[in-house]
């Protein structure tokens, strides 16, 4: 009996560690503070406390993060717009909603080059246009706002991440730009492009969860455990992301933006409320302005919604 037990103590010991899970995680916009808490949250070891490696990976836009996430070569998509996400869903993807990713729009701006004879959006024709990341992003409904809302009359124009569209812009490819801060301080500070309007302009978007996390349906009903201590992590990398120092550090150094830029620009554009990860916010509004938008044919029922969004506060 003593062998036994000695013997069975002994292959526990020797037995190897319990490997990390690992997820793979569709980020749309890789340069947006919003969507930094797989990417530095994971340099900080935060996920790791969790049992979880993250495999990250850069798309150019919610149509990306999409599609990466219903092919199941992502299980996780970061920034998704909400209503692409709702409108996906009732078209029978494998997609639900796995948390609010940002609520309000200011994060967004448009801007022009300094030189440009475009002053507001009511200024605009049909001949300019007026730069999108992709379809079913928020980006995208927000330009679709200008119009509706401000009057805009520029065509929307689809131009992935914020380097591609600054280059179209400067090069006169593109008439109005998007981005997010920090991108394109610089360059604001420098003169050479100038702030024409922020998506908090369009009123309906303010209380509104504008973007989601999304995850693959199969992988939330097999993993459901590991995506639970998945946003463990999240929060708590959020958490740290707003009261440590280092992480505006690091993040500068990934942008090669000085600190004081970014410190700046965040309390107004990134407030720690918009990124608050427990409440669909204004889901009449949302649904409302995606079926005005044609995104969807008609809004989802509450057992819809309740299917979409089957896990509120998971991780909490």
């Amino acid at each position: 009996m003593r062998r036994t037990v000695a013997a069975l103590i002994a292959a526990a010991l020797a037995a190897p560690a319990q490997a990390d899970d690992t997820l793979k995680i569709a980020v749309g916009q890789l340069t947006t503070w919003e969507n930094q808490m797989t990417l530095i949250g994971q340099e900080a070891g935060i996920f790791k406390k969790h049992g979880i490696v993250l495999e990250n990976f850069g798309t150019n836009g919610a149509g990306e993060t999409l599609q990466a996430v219903i092919s199941g070569s992502a299980d996780i998509g970061i920034g998704m717009g909400t209503s692409g996400a709702m409108r996906a869903f009732v078209r029978g993807a494998p997609v639900r909603m796995l948390a609010p990713a940002f609520t309000g729009s200011n994060d967004l701006y448009w801007y022009v080059k300094a030189d440009s004879p475009i002053k507001t959006l009511a200024d605009t024709t049909g001949s300019q246009t007026i730069a999108y990341s992709t379809n079913g992003s928020s980006t995208n409904s927000l330009v679709i706002g200008f119009g509706r809302e401000l009057g805009s009359k520029a065509k929307p124009t689809a131009t992935g991440g914020p380097p591609a569209t600054l280059t179209l812009v400067m090069s006169g490819q593109i008439d109005i730009g998007w981005a997010s801060p920090p991108f394109g301080l610089k360059e604001i500070e420098e003169g050479k492009i100038r702030v024409l309007t922020r998506g908090s302009a369009v009123p309906s978007t303010r209380n509104q969860t504008v973007r989601v996390q999304i995850v693959n349906a199969n992988v939330l009903k097999d993993k459901k455990d590991v995506i639970e201590r998945f946003m463990k992590g999240y929060r708590e990398a959020i958490e740290w992301m707003y009261s440590d120092p280092k992480a505006v550090a690091i993040y500068a150094e990934k942008m090669k933006v000085p600190v004081e830029i970014i410190k700046k620009a965040l309390p107004e554009s990134h407030p720690r409320a918009a990124l608050q990860v427990n409440e669909l916010s204004d889901v009449d509004g949302i649904m409302r302005d995606a079926v005005t938008n044609k995104v969807l044919d008609r809004p989802m029922t509450k057992e819809q919604l309740a299917e979409f969004y089957p896990f509120p506060n998971l991780g909490k």
